[in-house]
């Protein structure tokens, strides 16, 4: 019997494990505001649905609402007030460890009819009220409960239309066939820097989210067409919302497991005080391990991350909310000083490298009337990372072979106001001002005159600016219509963007929805790609100073169409055009920014590049009824791009077509104790490669790309199972879960990339992450 078969026996047999059984219940309160302007509602009926004798309150003075001795499981909450909208919230996950706390916001209903019919799925109402197409809310029990998403939104995403993993070392995704680096982080309504572990400089993604699930509520994800809030994106938009902590009662959850260890802690800040707060930290378990001298291999591996979010109420109608992240990670590796241990080039070499990030913000929210909300928000948020490596020669010596160092500050102020100008029309209009700092410097190798040469090195500061309004407005019970324009402008090189943004949406009935949307959306290139270094006569130019914003058109078109409560159809199809993309300049050049992983590009540019984007999507999701939940998405596409070569190509991420199957059943075995399994797996085209000049590498000791041939191979079909098996048992006043994550069930070799090995004088094949195992532990209490 393998490990792996030991792990799922041990937790089967502590699954079946007799274990006294007690009816345990739970408190479900929360506060009911106007979705527009904030206000509470004093006064609102909050119902438990299917519960005998139906359980349920009314809202207080200040829109709170408390519900006591619920019973455990999932549960239906309907939400109703004169002159609102009923709200139903499905699949209310009640447990013994934690209160359930919720923040409701309702919408007011200004039509005549005799009843209200609600969608009733919890995805089909997203956060942000100004989102029509391509886009969806997910919840933090997603991110907990999908097969080998180990809580990160990132890998949570490859579940969902349109979304594609680039490298299973890393949450790198690509949306629609767009670069990974389109994708913009916010949270809280302000943009952040890139929140994740071992990140790669110009990046969105990383090796492991810095982020904790313990302090999200539901979030948006966006993948095209955006609402004219969001700026500086070409691809997608994860938009985080931040639970506040419970403000009456101290509760805290303990989780260890492979990726790392937890400790997180909420409470009231003080008695009678309604400010509460809400912190994590996290070390890495690989680091723990390590300190106590178990051998790990060649790669010594550290991360660690805090994050947290304080509450602070300022009378009836103002609060503060101070909120922030901040992660270490270093990784390091030494060349072992014996060449009949070489195996490749790649053990001659030694690298430390390290990434910081953090960021921190206070948000001030003020209701000015029964009509206007008003946020401002200042962040400061800074990362830097690095790298030094070397390679030993013949001799051992070391010879210095690479040094980066890339540093990035902000300071970022935002205000926001939400103004509600009647039940049919409400506007929303913001302003971003962005103090930019950089401290930019790499070297690097060159192999023609044996030296390090600097590629960049820049320090100095800049400024960009944002601005937008959008309109929401419905012209009747059936159709809505969303209109905005976004302004940015980046005052290195005052490139800028004037941008408009619509979207419309009409139910046919109440079980089918058409939408439309369209949006022009621009981004800045990665910092260090404006401060790339040249040689010109003996003086150095930045021949990228001046690049301006790439930007690109998008249009969709969906239909939904709800086939009962619980299951949902949608389908989306999709054309972008891409323009003003960062290219090598000349006729016979391949090179355009859109198929950048990582690192900055230290080569003259010119904005004389295209793209374009376009394809179908098809989702069916079942939301969780009777324990069981599955969402199937499908996706048909092309990614291509052009250069002054004035030719279509498939761009890196164009795999053509993408099939994810994610699913889920929780069986309860006995009372207050449940199985959950759930799967995930993936089915789809490889992405694009460039064939290798063997016989100029074989000259070169290098690997050499024929770029004349860029992108015209594609890797074998991607397959890959994640599963994911958990025990959940809840006692009074705790509840604990014990999980084992497998990544890549069936040890499938997906193939990554192709690279000249010089010890070897072959080509050989590099791949994707082999079958990975990760048990977890958590308690709640």
């Amino acid at each position: 019997m393998n490990s792996l078969s030991k792990l799922l026996l041990v937790i089967f047999c502590f699954a079946i494990n007799p274990l006294q059984a007690q009816n345990l219940t739970q408190t479900v309160r929360g506060r009911v505001v106007d979705q527009v302007s904030q206000i509470p509602i004093p006064g609102a009926t909050v119902t438990v649905l299917n519960t005998d004798p139906l359980m349920g309150t009314a809202t207080d003075a200040n829109g709170d609402f408390k519900i006591q001795q619920v019973p455990l499981g999932n549960h239906t909450l309907r939400v109703s007030f004169v002159g609102y909208k009923d709200l139903i919230l499905p699949n209310i996950l009640v447990n013994s460890g934690k209160e359930v706390v919720l923040a409701v916001t309702i919408e007011e209903d200004f039509g005549q009819l005799d009843e209200v019919v609600v969608m009733g799925a919890e995805k089909e109402r997203t956060v942000n009220d100004m989102v029509t197409v391509s886009g969806r809310t997910f919840s933090v029990e997603e991110t907990r409960k999908f097969a080998a998403a180990v809580n990160d939104p990132g890998r949570m995403a490859q579940s969902f239309s349109g979304v594609v993993s680039t490298d299973d070392g890393n949450n790198n995704i690509s949306i629609r066939g767009n670069s990974p680096n389109g994708l913009l982080w916010r949270m809280e309504g302000i943009d952040i820097p890139n929140p994740n572990h071992f990140v790669n400089p110009g990046t969105s993604g990383g090796g492991v989210s810095i982020l904790s699930a313990q302090l999200l509520a539901n979030s948006d994800f966006i993948t095209g067409a955006f609402p004219a809030e969001y700026g500086n994106a070409m691809s997608g938009v994860f938009d985080l919302s931040l639970r506040k902590g419970n403000n009456e009662n101290r509760e805290f959850t303990f989780q260890a497991g492979f990726l790392g260890t937890d400790i997180a802690a909420e409470g009231p800040i003080a008695k009678g005080y309604k400010g509460s707060y809400l912190v994590n930290y996290r070390y890495s378990t690989l680091s723990i391990l390590s300190q106590l001298g178990v051998p790990l291999g060649d790669f010594v591996t550290n991360f660690q991350d805090l994050s947290f979010n304080l509450f602070l109420p300022a009378g009836k109608k103002s609060s503060f909310s101070v909120f922030g992240f901040g992660g270490l990670s270093d990784q390091n590796s030494a060349a072992e000083k014996d060449s009949l241990i070489w195996e490749s080039e790649g053990d001659r070499y030694s690298s430390n490298y390290f990434s910081n990030t953090g960021a921190a913000g206070i948000k001030y929210s003020y209701i000015l009337n029964k009509s206007n909300f008003l946020q401002a928000t200042v962040l400061a948020s800074g990362h830097e990372i690095g790298d030094e490596y070397s390679r030993l020669d013949n001799e051992y010596n070391d010879q210095e072979r690479g040094y980066e160092n890339f540093g990035n500050s902000k300071v970022t102020v935002n205000t926001t106001l939400n103004s509600k100008l009647s039940a049919r029309a409400n506007l929303r209009s913001g302003l971003y001002f962005n103090q930019l700092y950089y401290n930019l410097r790499e070297n690097g190798y060159d192999e023609d005159s044996d030296v390090m040469k600097t590629h960049i090195n820049s320090k100095g500061n800049s400024q960009s600016v944002q601005a937008f309004s959008q309109l929401h407005y419905r012209a009747s019970e059936r159709l809505t219509f969303n209109v905005g324009l976004h302004y940015l402008q980046f005052l290195l090189n005052n490139s800028n963007s004037l941008e408009p943004r619509f979207s419309a949406s009409y139910e046919l009935d109440e079980k089918q929805r058409i939408s439309l949307g369209y949006g022009l959306h621009s981004q800045v290139q990665p910092l260090g790609t404006y401060f790339a270094e040249q040689e010109v006569n003996g003086q150095i130019i930045k021949p990228n100073e001046d690049l301006d914003l790439s930007k690109s058109h998008h249009l969709v078109l969906g239909y939904d169409r709800q086939l009962n409560p619980y299951l949902r159809m949608k389908v989306e199809g999709y054309y972008q055009h891409l323009y003003n993309i960062p290219v090598k300049p000349g006729k016979t050049e391949t090179y355009s920014i859109i198929n950048q992983q990582w690192t900055y590009m230290t080569d003259p540019l010119v904005n004389e590049g295209f793209g374009k984007n376009y394809g179908a999507e098809f989702t069916l999701e079942q939301f969780t009824h009777k324990d069981l939940y599955f969402l199937l998405s499908a996706s048909v596409y092309n990614s291509l791009y052009k250069t002054q070569e004035n030719k279509w190509r498939n761009t890196l991420y164009n795999g053509n077509a993408n099939l994810t199957l994610t699913a889920g059943k929780e069986y309860h075995l006995k009372k207050n104790r449940m199985l959950g399994i759930n799967l995930r797996s993936i089915y789809g085209g490889g992405l694009r490669a460039t064939p290798i000049d063997l016989e100029q590498s074989i000259t070169d000791n290098e690997t050499v790309y024929d770029k004349s041939r860029a992108f015209e191979e594609q890797n074998p079909a991607y397959f890959r199972t994640d599963l994911r098996v958990s025990l959940k048992w809840n006692r009074p006043k705790s509840t604990s879960t014990l999980a084992l994550d497998v990544q890549n069930l069936t040890n499938r070799k997906n193939i990554y990339g192709s690279y000249f090995e010089p010890m070897s004088g072959e080509i050989e094949t590099a791949y994707q992450s082999p079958m990975i195992p990760l048990l977890s532990y958590r308690i709640e209490f």
